[in-house]
């Protein structure tokens, strides 16, 4: 909508819908962020147990019928979904996070200044290679990492279990 068919008070509104965006911007963020320490604690727990489970329960002859393996299997297993949750869950808040950010880019055409569009500008390169990682880029290496050791742990249990 175009300021004169809005009225007077088009710049006081835009400019709140303005701070809101960037605010909402801001609380995705921060809830990555509490999202990432949440998998972080319960994976890091799960792995825990399975260190524990591991070295005092495989030493032993006493795993009648495998229960020990199995529980091992099925933390694995669970430890593995889980990473994939965890990735697809950064995933999701960085598309989120881009759409608001296209908003904000697109809003500050109308401002004075356009903070945000000038340090996206100055983090790309205009040639070669970014020096600029993404940490959302970055950040989705690690729940892979975490996957693929569940993964392992996963087959590995299943190989004891069933061989």
């Amino acid at each position: 909508m175009r300021p004169e068919e809005y009225g007077e008070k088009f710049s006081d509104h835009f400019l709140e819908q303005y701070k809101l965006y960037v605010e909402m911007a801001d609380r995705i963020s921060q809830r990555r962020e509490q999202s990432n320490r949440f998998y972080v604690a319960l994976l890091t727990s799960l792995a825990a147990l399975l260190v524990i489970l591991a070295r005092f329960g495989l030493d032993t002859e006493n795993d009648a019928g495998g229960f020990l393996k199995a529980v091992i299997l099925a933390i694995g297993a669970l430890g593995s979904v889980l990473a994939i949750i965890w990735f697809v869950n950064i995933k999701s808040y960085r598309q989120l996070n881009t759409a608001k950010f296209q908003i904000i880019n697109r809003m500050e055409k109308q401002l004075p200044f356009a903070g945000y569009s000038d340090e996206w500008e100055l983090l790309r390169p205009k040639s070669g290679p970014s020096r600029y990682f993404q940490l959302t880029r970055v950040e989705q290496f690690v729940p892979l990492a975490v996957f693929a050791l569940f993964a392992v742990i996963t087959a590995y249990s299943a190989f004891l279990l069933f061989s």
